[in-house]
């Protein structure tokens, strides 16, 4: 086995650094991408509950009715459209203008008068999108009780409850879904990145036709794949801190975890990226091809099954058990760890472990594919 020659891999990375400088599509993977796909995720994706539309149905004129239709449009969770007909209501909801109904009945301030405890508000949600359905319900009861302790304090009752609740959100106390969802979504742009920066590099060898000039000289395998690899690190890197930037700085998510600790395992989960990418652009040896791959097995496992959008314990066996060989799960966990908690140790350790192993399969795949022959 020859000796690895610093001078030469020096002189191979340098050769690969022009090729990256002159070549602006590398540039526009590293620099221009992260920010679109981050903007967008951070914006578009959204898991908040605010401003729905509901529909208000107010038969009863009296002033209970009244203070309880205040109550809901005073609430940042609904955007009240008022309504003089159930049909002309239902109607509005079928065609999407509206989310919900909230029906007041023209009996309502009677029977809270006569104390039967029967005076209630009907809810109709629109079940075809169940979770805003349950959303709607859920803050329209909360709109209700909200009303009831109003009502109470009017009338100088002030009931003790048998349980005194009182909630705390450690990790995400402003309950703002892009707090979670930018650093999920760096580990999804990241996985692009480091497997579409490498996807094209030996690839576009062989389509060059300087990949015959390359094996015939005593370069080795080692020295060939560490000059791909070296290069496009230092540049995923730089990728890394634009969206560290990004999030903090322009985005406004807090970051609460170590540097060190980011920066380790972005070395890990790229070595991962990277050497899937160079895997692929060592067997199709078409950019075109390698390209394709490169999006269609490392973009849509990372979004799909990395638990940045979709809960992995609600998943069936089988994919909870798939996601074990996705890097992009241990790099959205760590990523979202970092940023909401800290620097968590026995998290970080699992998660390092796992990026660790998948680095070294993917790697040692590609040298195991990488051949100094002409086929």
């Amino acid at each position: 086995m020859k000796k690895l020659n610093p001078r030469r891999l020096w002189a191979l990375c340098r050769k690969e650094s022009y090729q990256i400088v002159r070549d602006p599509s590398s540039i526009l993977v590293a620099f221009i991408l992260p920010v679109i796909l981050l903007f967008v995720m951070g914006y578009a994706i959204n898991l908040d509950a605010d401003h729905m539309r509901i529909g208000l149905l107010r038969e009863d004129p009296g002033p209970a009715a009244v203070r309880l239709e205040q109550t809901l449009r005073a609430s940042r969770y609904f955007e009240v459209h008022a309504g003089t007909s159930r049909d002309g209501l239902v109607t509005r909801m079928a065609h999407g203008e509206i989310r919900g109904i909230v029906i007041v009945k023209g009996d309502f301030t009677s029977k809270l008068k006569q104390g039967h405890g029967d005076a209630a508000i009907q809810v109709l949600t629109d079940g075809a999108e169940p979770n805003t359905a349950a959303f709607i319900a859920a803050y329209a009861r909360g709109a209700f009780d909200t009303w009831q302790q109003g009502l109470a304090a009017d009338l100088g009752a002030h009931p003790s409850p048998a349980l005194d609740l009182r909630l705390r959100t450690w990790f995400n106390p402003s309950n703002v879904s892009r707090n979670f969802l930018v650093p999920g979504s760096i580990a999804v742009v990241m996985t692009i990145i480091g497997a579409l920066l490498t996807s094209l590099v030996v690839a576009r060898e062989w389509e060059r036709g300087t990949m015959e000039a390359l094996l015939a000289t005593p370069v080795t395998k080692a020295e060939l794949l560490m000059s791909k690899i070296i290069p496009y690190y230092i540049l995923g890197m730089l990728a890394m801190v634009l969206c560290l930037g990004v999030s903090v700085f322009l985005m406004g998510v807090p970051f609460r975890g170590s540097l060190a600790a980011l920066f380790g395992l972005s070395t890990l989960f790229l070595g991962c990226a990277l050497g899937m990418g160079l895997f692929l652009s060592t067997v199709l040896r078409s950019q075109f091809n390698a390209a394709l791959a490169a999006l269609t097995s490392a973009f849509l496992p990372a979004l799909m099954l990395s638990g940045f959008v979709f809960e992995i314990d609600s998943m069936p066996k089988i994919l909870q058990f798939l996601t074990r060989i996705i890097p992009a799960r241990y790099f959205a966990s760590s990523l979202q760890t970092l940023f909401q908690a800290g620097t968590v140790g026995a998290l970080l350790w699992v998660n390092a472990l796992g990026l660790g192993l998948l680095m070294l399969f993917w790697l040692g795949l590609t040298a195991w594919k990488t051949r100094r022959t002409l086929d």
